[in-house]
């Protein structure tokens, strides 16, 4: 089920996710304040950081950095 939400990456109302696309809170807060082309606009920039610094997302140190730039891109303006 689709629903509107006020995007604040986009800084408009748009289409919500169909379910939170990360676990726990932080999760929650994506799903309730990001819309489908955000987060496909970060998926995006996030295979692109994956590439450029040809990170392994076995390493722990990997996933860390790329949850601060998902932190960022989404939430920081």
């Amino acid at each position: 089920m689709s629903h509107s939400i006020f995007c604040l990456k986009l800084k408009k109302t748009a289409e919500g996710l169909g379910e939170p696309p990360y676990p726990g809170s932080l999760g929650e807060k994506i799903y309730h304040h990001i819309s489908q082309e955000a987060w496909q606009m970060w998926l995006n920039h996030q295979t692109i950081l994956i590439n450029e610094y040809r990170l392994s997302l076995v390493d722990s140190k990997a996933r860390t950095f790329l949850l601060e730039e998902m932190q960022k891109f989404l939430f920081e303006q």
